[in-house]
């Protein structure tokens, strides 16, 4: 299979991830109604384990991994914890479409560690579309905070530890493969979770309660790990098979999906102020895109030229 073959299944599997993506949200609200939160997220890391490990079995995966690799999925389950908490936290109580919207100041977030952590040359412009992006979150997080309080500011923390999550995801990927990565992640984040949710329970907190589901409750537990383990899956391959700036723009389908899954199972639909604020923040979020394919593009050139990266455009390091 040629370059140009693998570009369509990898936007197909993208695809299918928007789709996918959003059930996790639907089944993690209809178990949080019933279930704590920690309970919920517990769940997803125990059936994601369980379905990851006869597929690296078949694949005949190494499970060995180097004490950097360790240390760096530590770091990645718990962060995913973090994620999946504040998540379920979040869409137990708000409609999904509006959680979600928030958490989509992720990329804006890994923009400015980029800037401030990690010395990343980032201009004016891209500063800006992140600015404007946070802005847009605040047009869904102003009407939710009145409804809901301050579980409205969970999704920050959500696109927080997720821009976390993809930071270290891309320097795990250079020691494991990403089936392996799926797995031991998801076996050190249910032992972090687990004593967690002991010691909740023995202080009485509800949202950190081990009582297992009951009933039908069980199904949402399991989906809740289902639809994470097949939808990361999708994305983790897509990203094999095309190049993310394909890929990037496609991921705000989501959102659309996302919507319309709200709207049928809990009859939610987003008002005016939240679809002025998804819009800022989608807008944003491809000019972001747009601006980083650019620069790239620029360097590109400057490097096929022969041109020194010191006398590369001057825009381009700006931008």
């Amino acid at each position: 299979m040629t370059h140009a073959d693998r570009i369509l299944p990898g936007v197909a599997l993208m695809i299918a991830f928007c789709v996918i993506a959003p059930l996790i949200d639907v089944a993690a609200k209809l178990a949080a109604q019933e279930v704590s939160v920690g309970a919920v997220t517990l769940g997803r890391f125990v059936v994601q384990a369980a379905l990851m490990a006869p597929i690296i079995t078949l694949l005949r995966l190494d499970w060995r991994m180097s004490r950097r690799a360790f240390w760096l999925t530590l770091a990645r389950a718990a962060v995913n914890i973090g994620s999946t908490y504040t998540f379920v936290a979040a869409v137990k109580v708000m409609p999904i479409a509006d959680a979600l919207a928030i958490v989509f100041v992720e990329p804006f977030i890994i923009l400015l560690i980029g800037k401030l952590v990690m010395a990343e040359q980032v201009g004016p412009r891209r500063l800006g579309a992140a600015v404007v992006g946070f802005v847009g979150a605040l047009f869904v997080i102003q009407p939710s905070f009145a409804v809901f309080g301050a579980v409205a500011l969970f999704p920050l923390g959500t696109a927080f530890f997720f821009a976390l999550y993809i930071l270290l995801t891309r320097a795990l990927s250079r020691h494991m493969h990403p089936v392996t990565m799926q797995m031991h992640t998801a076996l050190v984040a249910t032992a972090i979770c687990l004593p967690l949710l002991v010691l909740g329970t023995a202080l009485g907190e509800p949202s950190l309660s081990l009582a297992p589901p009951q009933g039908i409750f069980w199904l949402w537990v399991f989906c809740v790990g289902l639809a994470a383990t097949v939808s990361h899956m999708a994305m983790t391959y897509a990203l094999n098979w095309a190049p993310s700036a394909t890929l990037a723009p496609l991921h705000y389908l989501e959102i659309v999906t996302a919507t319309l899954f709200g709207f049928l199972v809990f009859g939610d639909f987003p008002n005016l102020l939240t679809w002025i604020g998804i819009a800022i923040i989608v807008a944003s979020g491809l000019y972001i895109i747009y601006r980083e394919q650019w620069v790239a593009r620029q360097a590109r050139q400057a490097l096929r030229a022969g041109t020194p990266a010191a006398a590369a455009p001057a825009s381009a390091p700006r931008d």
